[in-house]
């Protein structure tokens, strides 16, 4: 018993590594899964399972990030770089190994993507193409953005600056948007600005982000409304003032009629 000490004392840090392999692996086969059932749940287009395992660039871009964020993390950086650059030259998308994603991601089309190294991101995020999550200083310190779960970024969008963007916000296409996006916000235009708060999202992702509101045509459609309620304010004091001068006039008829002079 005495001799067999040393052997199990020996074994059971291999052993705790082992667990701890184990656990890391059923973690990140947890998040590839909800990776791929992002397709089904957020693009009606897929029609089968092949489909979307070997045509969803978005989907390849984000296996390949997942490989090159653990060497990345391991302290193998050349690999992890030359990992991402053959995913950004067979996807078109760039992530930087660096930045940290959450399960769930979907990138829609993709084409033009790009995440910066400090970029953060959520669970269940949706990007659609040519959006960008950039930096904005050359320091080596956090520079780009973090977006929070169930952030939907709408095609063209850039995101730029070491800032927040809040749970459930949507960011409207082509939009540029360089300050703190508040949670459950819709922000448009350049540079991007709230034009929308919502209650809390119970159902998760909202990709309705064809329904982004247009501050402009809203403020249009303002003013036309009240030119159309002064143009009848302008009619009722016009219909008051001719009935003033008609009763005047049939007043003062009355008036000549009584002296005599309208015989």
């Amino acid at each position: 018993m005495t001799q067999a000490l040393p052997v199990i004392i020996r074994k059971c840090p291999k052993e705790g590594r082992a667990m701890g392999l184990g656990v890391s692996i059923k973690r990140a086969w947890e998040t590839v899964k909800a990776d791929y059932n992002a397709i089904f749940e957020r693009d009606p287009a897929v029609r089968s399972k092949l489909e979307a395992l070997l045509c969803y660039p978005g989907f390849h871009a984000i296996l390949m990030h997942r490989v090159a964020h653990f060497l990345w993390t391991h302290n193998l950086k050349l690999l992890a770089r030359i990992v991402s650059h053959i995913s950004r030259f067979l996807t078109g998308i760039e992530i930087h190994p660096g930045a940290k994603i959450g399960k769930g991601f979907f990138i829609d089309h993709g084409m033009g993507v790009v995440i910066g190294e400090t970029a953060e991101i959520g669970d269940n995020v949706t990007l659609y193409h040519q959006v960008t999550l950039g930096g904005v200083s050359l320091k080596k310190e956090k520079r780009h953005p973090t977006l929070k779960d169930n952030v939907v970024v709408g095609a063209g969008a850039k995101i730029l600056g070491p800032f927040t963007v809040g749970e459930n916000s949507k960011i409207g296409a082509n939009s540029v948007v360089v300050k703190e996006v508040p949670p459950n916000s819709t922000v448009v235009g350049i540079p991007g600005k709230v034009v929308k708060k919502e209650k809390i999202n119970v159902m998760g992702v909202d990709l309705d982000h064809h329904l982004l509101p247009d501050p402009v045509l809203e403020a249009i459609q303002a003013i036309l409304k009240e030119l159309a309620d002064l143009r009848k304010e302008v009619e009722e004091l016009k219909g008051n003032r001719a009935r003033k001068i008609e009763e005047k006039i049939k007043r003062l008829e009355k008036e000549l009629l009584k002296e005599g002079y309208g015989d």
